[in-house]
């Protein structure tokens, strides 16, 4: 199995994930549209931080499930604790070192639907937008 590192952009944070890396996407909502992160998801025991926790920052918003990890120094978002999968981590796949994503497929995946505080929420995730 491939195993990928990536980084903050000042460095300080550094990460590991072993998985071969077969699905992209970007999400529609607020936070990720504006960060303009281009992801894959890998399960939490393929996924090991090397350095750096203490640097690390958390965001939370709305339901306050999903954990938004953004490095203190430089402002790079590397990682967040899922949502729709909590033990999986989503990785900013721009913030790894030798991955070249061009030409592979990227999907959109539906993240408006879940942003809201509701008293009837999505319970599970829809899928991919078609």
């Amino acid at each position: 199995m491939p195993r990928y590192s990536g980084s903050c952009h000042c460095g300080a944070i550094r990460f590991e994930i072993d998985t071969e890396i077969t699905d992209l996407y970007t999400c529609d909502c607020s936070l990720c549209a504006k960060k303009n992160a281009l992801m894959t998801s890998v399960h939490e025991s393929r996924f090991k931080l090397l350095a750096g926790e203490e640097k690390l920052t958390l965001y939370q918003w709305n339901a306050r499930i999903a954990r938004h990890y953004f490095c203190s120094l430089c402002g790079i978002y590397p990682f967040h604790r899922k949502r729709s999968m909590p033990d999986h981590y989503g990785i900013n796949v721009r913030a790894l070192d030798n991955f070249d994503p061009t030409g592979m497929p990227v999907r959109a995946a539906e993240g408006k639907g879940m942003t809201l505080v509701d008293p009837d929420p999505q319970r599970t995730w829809s899928g991919p937008k078609t």
